[in-house]
């Protein structure tokens, strides 16, 4: 993986004036991206400048360096991700008469543009990538993002000036605008704990979405093209009558073929195992193919309940891989906390980025690419949320409004605390944990209206946004489009639909990114091969749920290599005890973050139900960790990015090493 960034000054005036400091700036700002080495391009006549960190994965000589130039000279690419059929790509280019002067994926993506365009290009690429292509005929920009946003894109435009970058902190390094807080984004981040795209947590700056390639020149307003759309595919035909073990054999195939691509790496290469149904499944095809023991790593806690170590380790000794673990205590993510703002350059509150982290840095000790299991839950229909809403569905559906208002207020009627303590008697094979807070969420169930509404709700940290922010509207995205029911009829796909649009890549996708990234670990994601998405997208849905079960078809694959009783139990989440933390080693830390002052005087949200459920969590009245970490990770990121506004990231060129960070010359094109 890598990091990328530029501007292009389309603007008659040349407003960006030189180019080649903010270049300069925007690329150091993404050195931990890519510590192996950096070069900028600059045409200043034509106003680009392209800037390049570079996590060297394959092809590691200079002949794989960016940006790159096209033989011809009339295309030049700053790419940050892994083309997994770039061998094929090029034996196809090749028998057409391109001459490749390197071994890299880079030199065979814009040889691809050059010869098939950038639309078609994209198409033929199985991969994960994020890149931005400047063709110095039509004097176009255009930037290009994955078919299910697995790599990071962020762009803006003002006074005829485009930015684009790897993170948000690249924008900033480049100066020229003001960071003012798009305050709808963030009343939709305390509803889902992430920004949804296209919004950025900045007025003005926006996120490329997946599957799609935005065109941008002189005098021409952006335009945007879907060159895969996972709507389309979701809305296609079904798969005509099939059986199981046709079923299973050919996504067996399919994984595998998938596994095996991803593993090509000039560098060492392990996984991450926490002996769930994905992980577990993309390291057993992994070994198959492997003939050493791969790398494994997990990591576990010493609270029951979150604990996943051992399960992984079983799996491990299974498969013969070589397993490394890390048992996590407080005071790891008490040295995890402070940096969160800086690796997450926007408000994001999914409190598993910590764990990812940590496992991150652990497997960066030994390997540079880590597969990955993320994906699996979106795809083959995993998360508990879908058997809760679609069973409450039925169940409410046919009852008067009334007789559930009534059901819902004698649920509220008796405080989250004191349901706990009633049924704390019961053992936890009875009463599930924290089972008061489980009954107010059922009883705001209760008295909503229509499927889609229960599923809004379920994902709500803070189910009405606005009164927290102050009367805001909150921003627009896929979950409030009403045609989505129409197109997608089943409520258990169309909430598939809804988490593989929004929550995929604007939440889990973020999260290893800039997990991995920070310790420059190039983290690979099999499941979410495009070509595994249609065809999981295509599956009756007896396919993914049967008897009661989730992920099924996923689960005969994996049962193929792993025993049931390995990998078989109540699904766990990847998470850490905030709750208890909370209440402990980071209350400290939280009060200060919370305190009814400061959020006063910031202007952005009202202190008042902050504080009244901060006050429930200390006295255990319920758990609120969820909504408070949206809070505290908002209030750590306006700290560090709000406060003084207008902070920028300073470029040092001694500190950042002339060397590893030069500018070059390409080519000259007529």
């Amino acid at each position: 993986m890598c990091g990328i960034a530029g501007l292009v000054d389309f603007s008659p005036e040349r407003h960006a004036g030189d180019l080649s400091g903010p270049v300069a700036a925007m690329t150091a700002a993404l050195a931990h991206r890519g510590p192996d080495a950096g070069r900028r391009w600059i045409d200043q006549e034509a106003g680009v400048g392209f800037g390049h960190r570079r996590l060297a994965i394959v092809d590691l000589t200079p002949g794989g360096a960016q940006p790159m130039a096209s033989a011809d000279g009339r295309w030049v690419v700053t790419y940050n991700g892994e083309i997994y059929n770039f061998q094929a790509l090029r034996a196809e280019l090749a028998a057409a008469g391109c001459q490749f002067r390197s071994q890299s994926d880079t030199e065979v993506l814009i040889e691809a543009i050059a010869s098939w365009g950038v639309a078609t290009a994209a198409r033929r690429l199985i991969g994960i990538f994020a890149c931005a292509v400047w063709d110095r005929g039509r004097r176009q920009l255009s930037l290009i993002r994955d078919p299910l946003g697995v790599k990071p894109l962020y762009w803006s435009e003002s006074r005829g000036v485009v930015r684009f970058g790897s993170e948000l902190k690249a924008l900033r390094a480049c100066g020229g605008w003001t960071a003012e807080v798009d305050r709808a984004a963030m009343t939709a981040y305390l509803r889902l704990g992430y920004v949804p795209a296209p919004h950025t947590i900045y007025r003005g700056v926006h996120k490329l979405e997946a599957g799609t390639v935005l065109t941008l020149g002189a005098g021409a307003a952006p335009r945007s093209d879907r060159y895969w759309d996972l709507r389309a595919v979701a809305t296609g035909p079904r798969r005509s009558p099939y059986s199981d073990a046709e079923a299973i054999t050919d996504l067996e195939a399919l994984l595998s073929d998938a596994v095996g691509r991803q593993m090509v790496a000039d560098v060492p290469l392990g996984a991450f195992l926490s002996g769930g149904i994905d992980s577990s499944t993309v390291v057993a095809l992994m070994q198959a193919q492997s003939p050493r023991p791969v790398r494994t790593f997990s990591i576990g806690f010493r609270e029951g309940g979150y604990d996943e170590a051992g399960h992984a380790a079983a799996v491990a000794r299974h498969l013969g891989t070589d397993h490394t673990e890390l048992y996590v205590e407080p005071h790891h993510a008490l040295d995890v906390i402070p940096n969160l703002a800086n690796w997450y350059d926007e408000p994001f509150a999914d409190n598993s980025q910590i764990p990812t982290y940590l496992v991150s840095a652990l497997a960066r000790r030994h390997v540079t690419v880590a597969l990955s299991g993320d994906g699996g839950d979106e795809l083959f229909a995993g998360y508990n949320r879908y058997f809760w809403a679609d069973r409450l569905w039925r169940g409410v559906s046919s009852v008067p409004p009334f007789a559930r208002r009534l059901a819902a207020a004698g649920l509220r009627a008796v405080g989250p605390g004191v349901w706990n303590r009633a049924f704390s008697p019961l053992p936890s094979r009875l009463c599930p944990r924290q089972i008061g807070d489980k009954l107010h969420k059922v009883a705001a169930i209760l008295g909503v209206d229509g499927a889609d509404a229960i599923y809004r709700r379920l994902i709500s940290q803070w189910p009405d946004p606005s009164s927290l922010a102050r009367g805001e509207i909150e921003a627009d995205s896929v979950l409030w489009d009403r045609s989505v029911a129409t197109d997608i009829p089943d409520f258990v796909e169309r909430m598939q639909y809804f988490d593989a649009a929004m929550y995929l890549p604007d939440d889990i996708l973020v999260k290893v990114d800039r997990a991995s990234m920070a310790v420059a670990l190039e983290a690979r994601v099999p499941l979410l091969d495009h070509r595994v998405a249609a065809f999981a997208a295509t599956l009756p849905r007896h396919m993914k749920i049967r008897n009661g079960t989730s992920k099924w078809l996923l689960r005969q694959v994996l049962h193929r290599h792993v025993p049931q009783a390995l990998v078989e139990r109540p699904k766990m989440g990847f998470s850490v005890p905030i709750d208890s933390w909370l209440r402990g080693p980071l209350r400290d830390w939280a009060e200060t973050l919370l305190d009814e002052r400061t959020i006063r005087d910031q202007g952005f949200l009202d202190p008042v139900p902050v504080r009244r459920l901060w006050e429930a969590h200390l006295s255990r009245d319920l758990n609120g960790q969820y909504p408070l970490w949206v809070v505290l990770m908002f209030q750590m990121w306006h700290q560090r990015w709000m406060q003084p506004a207008g902070v920028t990231v300073r470029y040092d060129e001694a500190a950042a090493g002339a060397a590893a960070s030069s500018t070059i010359a390409l080519p000259a094109y007529a």
